[in-house]
C-alpha cells in the first residue's frame, strides 16, 4: 500500500507536465493551492480522496489512473461527454499523453460566419462519421461529407465549423506532440 501511495505523486507530476500545466494553473483549475499540490507531487503529503477527486477531473482521467489501480479486465472506456465551445466531445482514450481519440458533436450551425483559422502544436485526423464538417485549412476550404477523412499538422492555420443540415459527428485522433497515427488497411 505505501508503494502505491508513493508513486501517485510522480504520476501526478507526469500528467500535470504532459497537459502543459503549471502548478498555479492547476491549483486555479482545482481550487487546491499551489503548496498543497507541490507537496503531493514531491511525495511529502500522502493523497486523499479529497485532494485526488478535483486532480482526477481537471486531468479528465479515471481516478484509478492517478492511483494506478490493479486492472480489473474490463477493457471498456466509460467516457464522460465534455462540452467546449457548444461543441461535445466524448474522449474514447484514457491515458493522458501520446495520441488521444475523441468523438466530437457538433450541432447544425456551429462555429458559423467568418473563418478564424487557428494554429497550435499537434497533428490532427478527422474523420467524418455523419452529417458535414466545414473545414479551411491553410488556402483550402472544403466540405467533408460523411465517410471522408482529412489528415493534417496543426501549425498550418485551420478552422471548423458545421455547415449542416443537421449535426456532425466526427472520430478525431489528436497527437499534441504531432504524433502522427499509422493507420494500416488490408487489401483484403
Amino acid at each position: 500500500m505505501d508503494d502505491v501511495l508513493e508513486a501517485v505523486g510522480p504520476r501526478l507530476k507526469a500528467i500535470r507536465i504532459q497537459r502543459g500545466l503549471t502548478l498555479t494553473q492547476l491549483a486555479e483549475a482545482t481550487g487546491i493551492s499551489v503548496s498543497t499540490l507541490s507537496r503531493l507531487e514531491s511525495g511529502q503529503r500522502k493523497p486523499t480522496l479529497e485532494l485526488l477527486l478535483p486532480l482526477a477531473r481537471t486531468h479528465q482521467v479515471q481516478l484509478d489512473e492517478l492511483v494506478d489501480a490493479p486492472p480489473t479486465g474490463d477493457p471498456r472506456i466509460h467516457a464522460r461527454p465534455i462540452q467546449r465551445h457548444g461543441a461535445t466531445y466524448i474522449p474514447l482514450t484514457r491515458r493522458p499523453g501520446g495520441v488521444q481519440a475523441f468523438k466530437q458533436i457538433v450541432p447544425e450551425g456551429w462555429n458559423n460566419g467568418e473563418p478564424t483559422p487557428r494554429v497550435h502544436e499537434g497533428y490532427d485526423w478527422v474523420y467524418v462519421l455523419s452529417g458535414r464538417l466545414r473545414l479551411v485549412l491553410g488556402d483550402k476550404d472544403m466540405i467533408l461529407e460523411a465517410g471522408e477523412v482529412a489528415e493534417f499538422d496543426t501549425r498550418v492555420p485551420h478552422w471548423f465549423s458545421n455547415p449542416g443540415p443537421g449535426p456532425a459527428e466526427t472520430l478525431m485522433l489528436f497527437g499534441p506532440q504531432g504524433e502522427r497515427m499509422h493507420v494500416r488497411a488490408s487489401a483484403r
